[in-house]
């Protein structure tokens, strides 16, 4: 950005120089304000820097005249008189100097060198513009600060992310995993820098075990800072039952049966027993820690069997339900096998229903599509059998009607005639008969 052009007067002097500095710069000033051409303008630019480190400023002349240019500090004070240096500040080094350019490189800059730096070029009138270096201050410290080090599954929990001494007020933005969330911010100013606190509220599932947590800070002094913190999370155990003889087909009478039960959850389980639901366990029945065993199956061994575990979250359980066939069944029942349900409706979300159970759905949905089946097919055939009926009633009365009441009356002359001629008149007309042909 171009820096403000201003009319200049007297050249300030430079701190601590020595008692013939003032005057020799006079003298030199003198020379240098004798008349120029027209045409000659100053050129800068602002400048942004990190604290720490270089700032350069550049004053540039177009169209110079080999005019004498100098650079002096927010007090005005002289830094460089073309390319001698009365202050002394070792910080500021001449980078390049000629008749068109004066540079000039700031090390190790702090915030107390922000403000404005003017160049001045010695015309007829003097010119003078200024450039302004502002400091960048990236955060002290990132850290995050979790309410609870160890959650339950559906709790609601808080993070506190502080991104300290910054300049300007840092952007914090949060992510668990890829994902990215939101949160509330507050900035607090202390002197020149600012201390900002992001809070987030998150409700955890047991999907969010040892899922990072990240705090992100967007700022112009520093890329890529960011800290993260890994959720822990207790949940319900999740409960499989597996079959493991017979391995396929039918649980048939007099054959074995031996079922294994699984649960895994945080903690991991430290209880786990088989019981059977609505009746008591029967008496052959072998258990066996995770594994119950029916070395004879009886048709008396039909229910459901349940496994249930359980931790310090909770409890969960998965459910058999054993139908036992006929030594010469060949096809499957409609309902057998697995289930695994969920305790509760929010276990809805983790609870995986077993291979076998979903074959028991599809068995009991192949029943009912037959039911409908055959009653649309019966309802059909009524139908037609209807129209089939209707259609030789309407048959059998469908012709020509045939009267005997106008009798006698083919050769009257005219209607009156007829009527009264026809076949006992009007007097008989009580005796009239029809027939049908």
């Amino acid at each position: 950005m171009a820096g403000r052009a201003q009319p200049s007067g007297t050249a300030g002097s430079g701190g601590g120089a020595p008692g013939l500095l003032p005057l020799l710069l006079l003298l030199l000033s003198a020379a240098a304000i004798i008349p120029r051409g027209d045409g000659q303008n100053l050129v800068t630019e602002d400048v942004t820097v990190v604290e720490g480190d270089v700032a350069t400023i550049s004053c540039r002349v177009k169209n110079s005249d080999d005019s004498v240019i100098q650079l002096l500090n927010p007090n005005r004070q002289t830094i460089y008189f073309r390319d001698f240096r009365p202050l002394k500040d070792s910080r500021f080094q001449l980078v390049n100097f000629s008749n068109s350019e004066l540079r000039v490189s700031l090390t190790n800059v702090s915030i107390s060198d922000e403000g404005r730096y003017f160049c001045q070029l010695y015309t007829d009138p003097p010119q003078e513009i200024y450039t302004t270096i502002t400091v960048l201050v990236p955060p002290r410290n990132l850290v995050i600060d979790i309410e609870k080090e160890t959650a339950v599954e559906g709790e609601e929990i808080e993070l506190n992310c502080t991104a300290m001494a910054s300049r300007p007020a840092t952007t914090i933005r949060w992510f668990k995993g890829n994902k990215e969330l939101t949160g509330k911010s507050e900035v607090e100013r202390w002197s020149d820098m600012y201390t900002v606190t992001s809070q987030l509220l998150l409700r955890v599932g047991r999907e969010d075990d040892g899922v990072p947590v990240i705090c992100l800070v967007d700022h112009p002094a520093v890329k890529d800072l960011q800290t993260q913190r890994y959720l822990e999370v207790m949940y319900k155990p999740q409960v499989r039952v597996s079959q493991n003889y017979p391995l396929q087909g039918l649980t048939r009478e007099g054959e074995p049966l031996e079922l294994t039960c699984t649960a895994f959850g945080k903690p991991q389980p430290t209880d786990m027993r088989w019981l059977r639901v609505d009746d008591e366990m029967p008496q052959h029945v072998v258990v066996s820690g995770s594994n119950l065993l029916i070395s004879n199956l009886n048709k008396t061994d039909n229910g459901t069997y349940r496994c249930e575990a359980s931790n310090a979250v909770g409890k969960s359980h998965a459910d058999y339900m054993l139908f036992v066939y006929d030594t010469t069944a060949t096809t499957e029942p409609a309902v057998h096998g697995f289930t695994q349900l969920p305790n509760s409706a929010e276990e809805l979300d983790y609870g995986d229903l077993s291979d076998s159970r979903a074959g028991e759905e599809g068995a009991i949905r192949s029943v009912d599509h037959a039911v409908v089946g055959g009653v649309v097919a019966v309802v059909v055939f009524a139908m037609l059998c209807l129209l089939i009926i209707l259609g030789r009633y309407f048959a059998r009365h469908k012709g020509t009607y045939f009267t005997h009441e106008a009798k006698g009356a083919d050769d009257a002359a005219d209607a009156d005639t007829a009527i009264i001629n026809a076949e006992g008149g009007q007097n008989n007309s009580e005796e009239k008969k029809e027939y049908f042909i």
